[in-house]
């Protein structure tokens, strides 16, 4: 499907979904919005895909919200929307594993973004923000309390209250990004990384992400219960023979996500 605010491309077991409004810095407006949440949904029912890249450009990935599309917008009009919170929801459903691909300026809403991905790959240009305060509102998909669990409270509280941007080494340092790569092989990177997970179980590597999302949400004793049972389930799939019988082979493994 084509769209008008992103570029969609399968290959390899890869989706790569890129943000493309380069005349407005990538501003996550109701259509981009809209579209993004449909590739998702697309590229988990493609048996094809087994992980996803969201990237953008060198230069930006995305700016944040579209202050132009909000700045009259009254209280009902934000209620009654329910603004980014259907998408951001579908990020959150996805099974499959999603790698962000960050260059350049992600702020506000485009460092939300990021955060609602599994993996955040950082190019060396790369800035993140939250300079909703700076604009006299709050963070609107997540920032307030995923910022906290990613870099804690005293740097979140930092960039959150003086819309201080993070450099993406400060970022790696603070635990926000899993590393930093050159800006010019940013999404070679990212593909090789996408590559190494979709040669892996899709059955095991959705059950990773699952019981990683449990973390945030339910007590530890409780998560490690569910980790247990996840674990133990395992050993009903053939990918588990398979994987067991190929190590002890010293043979790669062919998964058949059965």
């Amino acid at each position: 499907m084509a769209y008008d605010t992103l570029i969609v491309d399968v290959e390899d077991h890869v989706a790569l979904i890129k943000l493309n409004r380069p005349d407005a810095m990538n501003a996550l407006n109701a259509v981009l919005m809209a579209e993004l949440g449909d590739a998702l949904r697309t590229a988990e029912k493609n048996d094809k895909v087994r992980c996803i890249i969201l990237t953008g450009s060198e230069k930006v990935f995305a700016a944040g919200a579209d202050i132009e599309a909000l700045a009259e917008k009254s209280f009902v009009e934000m209620y009654c929307s329910e603004t980014y919170g259907s998408t951001a929801e579908q990020i959150l459903r996805t099974r499959k594993p999603i790698i962000a691909a960050v260059a350049g300026y992600a702020m506000g809403g485009g460092c939300e973004l990021a955060m609602m991905c599994d993996i955040v790959i950082a190019a060396e240009n790369a800035k993140f923000g939250q300079p909703e305060v700076t604009l006299g509102i709050t963070p609107g998909m997540g920032a307030t309390q995923r910022l906290t669990r990613a870099i804690g409270k005293a740097k979140a509280m930092d960039m959150l209250l003086t819309g201080r941007p993070m450099t993406a080494d400060e970022a790696d340092r603070a635990g926000l990004v899993s590393r930093v790569v050159p800006t010019k092989k940013l999404v070679e990177e990212a593909r090789a990384t996408a590559q190494k997970i979709a040669e892996k179980s899709l059955i095991t590597t959705k059950a990773v992400k699952e019981a990683a999302g449990r973390s945030f949400e339910m007590p530890l004793r409780e998560g490690l219960l569910f980790e247990r049972r996840l674990f133990q389930a395992m050993f009903s799939t053939q990918d588990q023979a398979e994987g067991m019988s190929a190590f002890l082979e010293k043979r790669a493994a062919q998964f058949r996500d059965r």
